[in-house]
């Protein structure tokens, strides 16, 4: 059977308990999701109940390995005792977590390989191991103020691949297809998308002692994390900064152009959601460059009205395809 084979029937009705965990976990996606539940919107029913599920199992492993009220030590405990307990809702034992109900019944549904969700946890997990640190690029206060970094591109890259481009192979799971070129493409347009989010949470990220800006890169440029760390507004950015961020800019550029190669591989009725998802990040994307990369003084976000305009129109476009399927 080929994934876009899968029956995408809603929950049934006669299970209340299984209805009412794919509304907590539509909840947390409203709630949480922010770019993401705009996409959601324009799917069915049935492949929306599935994505807010994944959305809400994710979600919660990020909020596990992003509690710094803990140390380390102790979220990759809480990760993997959590995990466990996934595990076992997923081969069939009762649960009680909303989650682990709904997800278990997504996972069934549109036959979402367990492995690909354990790498979700993985990739929220990555942050919580130091990478690696090069003195040079830190400046004078690097050994009082170390950062966890990536010395190349394709260490971020794979980075890229567990927080991102999981993501994106669980998506296209639900959305569904049957040419597997779309399993490359999906894994290349959430990297895309991963860029994007790096740009906007550069200053963000540093705060929190994580630069995802490549060694490699800083070091071509002659950018130190700490004179990034001080910049407090785009009008205190050098050219070789600037520099910098518009070549992960242009990485974002080429990835993204996957993403519309991926568009006409999904399955009609998931293809405005996919749609409505890159043109968001793409705008985003847009947007950041536009201010000439100023991530330092505001976080750069679609406007809701922007967000809303393409949402409407995925909407108006999945309501042709559904007349379409009836003529």
């Amino acid at each position: 059977m080929s994934v876009a084979d899968n029956r995408a029937e809603p929950a049934q009705a006669e299970n209340p308990v299984l209805a009412a965990a794919y509304r907590a976990c539509a909840e947390i996606a409203r709630r949480e999701a922010r770019n993401f539940y705009y996409a959601f919107l324009a799917l069915p029913r049935a492949r929306r109940d599935a994505i807010c599920a994944v959305y809400a199992f994710m979600r919660h492993a990020d909020d596990l390995s992003d509690d710094e009220s803990l140390t380390r030590e102790q979220r990759r405990a809480e990760l993997s005792t959590w995990l466990e307990r996934w595990h076992r809702a997923a081969s069939g034992q009762p649960a009680s977590d909303p989650v682990f109900i709904a997800l278990a019944d997504a996972r069934r549904r549109f036959n979402i390989p367990l492995q690909l969700l354990d790498d979700l946890v993985h990739g929220t997990a990555m942050d919580l191991d130091s990478v690696s640190n090069d003195q040079a690029a830190f400046g004078e206060a690097a050994e009082a103020r170390p950062y966890d970094t990536y010395a190349t591109f394709e260490e971020l890259r794979r980075y890229c691949y567990y927080v991102a481009s999981v993501v994106g192979l669980v998506c296209i799971r639900i959305f569904g297809y049957s040419d597997p070129r779309a399993e490359k493409l999906a894994e290349e347009t959430g990297v895309a998308f991963q860029l994007t989010n790096i740009l906007r949470d550069v200053r963000e990220d540093i705060d929190r002692g994580r630069v995802y800006l490549p060694l490699e890169d800083l070091d071509r440029y002659n950018v130190r994390i700490d004179d990034l760390a001080a910049i407090r507004d785009g009008s205190q950015m050098s050219l070789n900064q600037r520099e910098l961020l518009e070549g992960i800019a242009t990485r974002a550029e080429t990835y993204y152009q996957s993403g519309r190669r991926l568009l006409p591989l999904i399955a009609a009725d998931a293809r405005p959601a996919l749609w409505v998802l890159i043109t968001i990040y793409y705008s985003l994307l847009r947007r950041i460059r536009r201010s000439g990369y100023d991530v330092f003084s505001r976080r750069i976000t679609v406007p809701l009205r922007m967000r809303i305009a393409i949402l409407l129109r995925g909407l108006a476009q999945a309501a042709v395809n559904r007349i379409a399927r009836r003529g």
